[in-house]
């Protein structure tokens, strides 16, 4: 506090509010919570609600949100995903991947809020720090560099084709701190950025768990019976969930076609909960709820069998952590490090490469070591992913910031 009042810090993220779905967005939320005791916390992003369009939802300028002030600026552009698939290929395969091409396909890409930069350039001296969430978007590449001194850098960053466009080279040296949400995100960043010298550490999130969870409550509302697999998050292409759907199937089908199985026993059961981007089968055994509430989310998630995340590219994945803390094991793609990661540190989950690989996680899951992978799950974020610990850390960046100090 400085003369009894608190200091003020400011989040950057492209998009925020409960009816948001995306994991970068849900960690700012988390994040704006749990600092808000300790400082005046607000939140600039955009007006839009989904990535698809970029268009202008929230009609409000500013808004309070559980104690938070949220700014919110309009989209100047819509998203055009011709432009934008236009400049990908010749970035990608005519060389052009300069400065000027990339830096167009950044504004293209969305949301282009040249407003918030404007905003934050007017009054940055009226804030002690700056914490900008995810490398990708047009906030983070234009808006840091405005505010380098004051900047925290969140960036979630993963091993995706656009982390190498030219514009993205010089954002991960301009920040005064960063903080990697794992050490596998770090270690991808520093080998492909040399980074080495900007301060950092290495700091996830805490777990919230609801007081009450009533898994069978779950099953009732939306009539479920028997054991289930649950996905939950964005339901797209781009999340793996294209080949978790072929997967699953072909495993359903040699499943009913084995003469092991035993007359009368139900097909496996997977449970898809999150905002569709993509087509889902229409399978007797596979159940599409749409976007739950949090409250069914974590019954959904606690009735399962396990929780299975498909993509190929995630920097932290708070639903995998959530899981684990409701004693879940996980079922996670081996082709991103930082899922595997948690798997093998944890001892509470398995990783696949290929449908075979798939098969024998699920033959495992049905096994005599199921308790096992359990209690090592929810042991895991017990021990690593505490809010005590995480808040500490970013006190102790924040602090440094306003004191213009080093982090430690």
């Amino acid at each position: 506090m400085i003369n009894g009042k608190k200091k003020k810090i400011a989040f950057i993220v492209q998009r925020y509010g409960r009816e948001v779905n995306g994991g970068a967005e849900y960690y700012t939320m988390q994040m704006a919570q749990h600092l808000k005791p300790y400082y005046e916390v607000e939140v600039l992003t955009s007006k839009a609600l989904t990535y698809d369009k970029w268009e202008d939802y929230y009609m409000a300028d500013t808004e309070e949100m559980d104690g938070i002030t949220v700014r919110r600026f309009g989209v100047k552009w819509k998203r055009n995903r011709y432009i934008q698939r236009l400049l990908k290929i010749l970035i990608t395969r005519f060389g052009c991947n300069n400065l000027q091409m990339t830096a167009l396909w950044n504004k293209v890409l969305g949301p282009y809020v040249p407003d918030l930069l404007d905003y934050v350039e007017a009054h940055k001296d009226e804030y002690d720090a700056f914490i900008f969430v995810t490398y990708m978007y047009y906030s983070a590449v234009f808006g840091m560099e405005r505010v380098r001194e004051k900047a925290i850098f969140v960036p979630t960053a993963h091993d995706e084709y656009n982390i190498y466009f030219k514009i993205y080279e010089n954002v991960f040296h301009i920040p005064r701190r960063i903080v990697y949400l794992t050490e596998e995100e770090k270690k991808f960043v520093e080998g492909h950025f040399r980074n080495e010298d900007v301060e950092h550490r290495v700091s996830g999130v805490g777990v919230d768990l609801p007081g009450h969870i009533d898994a069978e409550q779950f099953r009732k509302k939306y009539g479920i019976t028997g054991e289930y697999i649950i996905y939950a998050g964005r339901v797209g292409e781009d999340k793996g969930c294209g080949e978790m759907f072929r997967f699953f199937l072909r495993y359903a089908k040699e499943y009913r076609a084995a003469e092991s199985r035993k007359d009368g026993e139900k097909l496996p059961q997977l449970v898809v909960i999150g905002k569709k981007h993509m087509e889902i089968p229409e399978k007797e055994n596979v159940r599409y709820l749409g976007f739950v509430s949090d409250e069914d989310k974590y019954n959904g998630i606690a009735g399962a069998k396990f929780l299975w995340l498909p993509s190929q590219f995630e920097s932290l994945s708070i639903a995998v952590l959530e899981a684990m803390a409701l004693e879940k094991p996980v079922v996670v793609n081996g082709k991103c490090a930082v899922l595997k990661g948690h798997c093998a540190k944890s001892g509470g989950g398995l990783w696949y490469e290929g449908y075979e690989g798939f098969a024998d996680a699920m033959k495992e899951m049905d096994g005599e070591n199921y308790d096992v992978y359990c209690r090592k799950a929810k042991a895991y974020v017990d021990k690593f992913y505490r809010w005590d610990r995480v808040v500490e850390v970013w006190k102790d960046l924040i602090e440094g910031i306003a004191n213009g100090t080093g982090g430690t």
